[in-house]
C-alpha cells in the first residue's frame, strides 16, 4: 500500500503513559506508506511531544472524541480512514487485510474482531463483544472501525456527541451497507475493566446502551459512565 492510500487517525487526551508505545506499535506501516495522524483534545501532560517522532502529523482539535477523529478525518489524506484507539493494537499487516477485504467484497467499512488483553473472564467478554457485532452489524470504537473516505463522508461523519458516537456512526454506516468483519483481531487494554470491574462495567455499559437506544442525552450517559466534561 503505497502513496497514503490508507490513514490511521488516533484520538489521544493525556496519554503521555502509553503514546509512545502505541505509535511505535504502527511503524511497519508507515514505513510502507500508511499515514498516522494523531488528534490531540487538549491534553496536559507531555502526549503531543511524545507522539511527534512517531506520527506524521500531529493536530490539536476541540474536545472530545468524535470531534477530535472528524478532525483528522478532514486532514487524512488517504482514501481509507481507520480509527484507531490509543490503548488498540493492530494485527500483524491489517493494512493490506483492509485493503484486500474492501476490494475483495465490493464493501465499504469494516471492523476487526477484538480481544482484551488480560485473563479468561475477559476473553469471554471479548468473545461476547464479537458476537454482538456479528449478529447487530454495529462496531465499537474498540475495534477499529475503517471505512472509504465516501463512506465516511455519506454518513456525515461521527456525530459530535458525548458517548456513544462510535455506535451511532456505525449505524449511520449500517444503512449504506454491512460491514466487512475481519477475523483478525485487535488487542485492546484491560485498563478500564480492571479499573471498574469487569462485571460492574459490563453492567454499566448495557444500561447506557439501552438507555442510549431509549433515546437519553449522550452528555448525561457520558457523566454516568464516569467522563467529565474534559475527559474526552
Amino acid at each position: 500500500m503505497t502513496g497514503a492510500a490508507l490513514s490511521i487517525i488516533v484520538p489521544v487526551l493525556n496519554e503521555a503513559a502509553a503514546i509512545e508505545a502505541a505509535l511505535a506499535a504502527l511503524a511497519q506501516y508507515r514505513i510502507r506508506g500508511v499515514e498516522v495522524i494523531v488528534v490531540d483534545g487538549g491534553s496536559v501532560d507531555a502526549t503531543p511531544n511524545l507522539a511527534r517522532p512517531f506520527a506524521d502529523r500531529i493536530i490539536v482539535a476541540a474536545r472530545g472524541r468524535a470531534l477530535q477523529m472528524n478532525a483528522g478525518a478532514a486532514a487524512a489524506r488517504g482514501e481509507i480512514l481507520l480509527f484507531l484507539h490509543a490503548d488498540t493494537r493492530l494485527p500483524e499487516n491489517a493494512d493490506v487485510l483492509i485493503s484486500d477485504a474492501l476490494a475483495r467484497t465490493g464493501r465499504v467499512w469494516g471492523r476487526f474482531d477484538i480481544r482484551i488483553d488480560d485473563g479468561l473472564a475477559l476473553a469471554l467478554v471479548a468473545e461476547m463483544m464479537n458476537v454482538r457485532s456479528r449478529l447487530t452489524g454495529i462496531a465499537t470504537g474498540d475495534q477499529a472501525i475503517f471505512m472509504t473516505r465516501a463512506a465516511f463522508e455519506s454518513a456525515a461523519g461521527f456525530p459530535p456527541i458525548a458517548l456513544m458516537e462510535d455506535i451511532a456512526f456505525s449505524a449511520a454506516l449500517k444503512r449504506i451497507g454491512p460491514p466487512v468483519r475481519l477475523r483478525a483481531k485487535v488487542t485492546t487494554s484491560s485498563r478500564r475493566w480492571r479499573q471498574n470491574g469487569i462485571a460492574r462495567t459490563i453492567f454499566l455499559m448495557w444500561r447506557l446502551r439501552l438507555a442510549y437506544f431509549a433515546g437519553a442525552d449522550p452528555a448525561q450517559l457520558a457523566q454516568r459512565y464516569g467522563y467529565a466534561s474534559a475527559d474526552r
